[in-house]
């Protein structure tokens, strides 16, 4: 028998489902529709359900669904409808924006970019219902809100590269595409026509977030893991009432890093990495084309970079 459970020795229990603490009264009643998962306990919790979704949730779902049956069909048709040549060509398939003839006016043929427009407007009706719905969870569970304003984070991204930047440089045209090889290309062709994006400093402090936040997740996992046979899993009670996992924990990251984390403030330290990833990504992007022409020029001229 096992001394703790970590990672590596997780028993998975069965029992009851779990169904969670009751709703208030004026909300839709959770689908009481529950199973447990062997592979999914082996990553996470192994039940599966209740499901709740709510109006909100329903909603975010449908005009999800219009968006992505616009994008595939489009998808298809440019493939004349053919199966295989779908699948072969899958990763080159794209729907793109407007071209720039259009300017920025919301009416546009289907065919020469309205498709994308309104596959746009519902998928980000869809993203702007789901943020609403986990606000409202959370609020209705007693929750903190630091997801959906985390989830707004990623929202603002989003609408930088497909609404907002588009409608200060007057066209679709700036907006990228729905596709997989042509985000990329998008990407790729974005940062040559401005000048090198990683001249960018906001750029350079979105990947110092992203690397900055990954690490942070890590080394807070692995820790929370190597006091597993203290109960450091259990944080919320070594926040509360400090035990020997909270003080080994901290040594540990006062001998390797030099700075003390505790229980409560590392998740901070990885909220605030993890959201400023795209919020100075999108201020970044924003700036792109609007402000700047030229990111190496700028850079040389304020000395960020060596003028070769």
């Amino acid at each position: 028998m096992a001394r703790y459970q970590n990672i590596f020795t997780q028993v998975q229990l069965v029992h009851a489902p779990e169904m969670g603490m009751p709703l208030p009264a004026r909300d839709e009643p959770r689908i009481a529709l529950t199973g447990a998962s062997y592979w999914m306990g082996k990553f996470g919790q192994a039940q599966i359900g209740p499901i709740y979704l709510g109006w909100l949730g329903l909603a975010s779902l449908l005009f999800g669904f219009f968006a992505i049956e616009i994008i595939g069909l489009n998808m298809a048709a440019s493939v004349n409808w053919d199966p295989v040549e779908f699948v072969r060509q899958f990763f080159w398939l794209t729907l793109n924006p407007p071209g720039p003839e259009h300017g920025f006016s919301p009416f546009v043929p289907l065919k020469e970019g309205g498709w994308w427009i309104l596959a746009g407007f519902f998928l980000t009706l869809s993203i702007l219902l789901w943020w609403a719905r986990g606000y409202r969870r959370a609020r209705a569970l007693g929750m903190g809100t630091h997801v959906s304003w985390a989830f707004a984070a990623a929202i603002w991204l989003f609408l930088v590269l497909g609404f907002i930047r588009p409608f200060f440089m007057g066209s679709w045209a700036e907006a990228v595409p729905f596709g997989i090889f042509s985000h990329l290309e998008w990407t790729n062709n974005f940062s040559l026509q401005y000048g090198n994006l990683f001249y960018n400093p906001f750029h350079a402090l979105s990947i110092v977030f992203l690397y900055g936040s990954a690490l942070l997740f890590a080394m807070h996992g692995a820790t929370i893991l190597a006091v597993g046979r203290y109960g450091g899993e259990r944080e919320l009670e070594q926040i509360t009432d400090r035990g020997t996992a909270s003080e080994r924990a901290a040594l540990f990251w006062r001998w390797t890093m030099g700075f003390n984390a505790t229980m409560e403030s590392i998740h901070r330290w990885a909220w605030w990495f993890a959201v400023l990833c795209p919020l100075t990504g999108g201020i970044g992007i924003l700036l792109t084309g609007t402000v700047v022409d030229n990111w190496y020029l700028w850079a040389i001229e304020h000395g960020y970079a060596p003028e070769y």
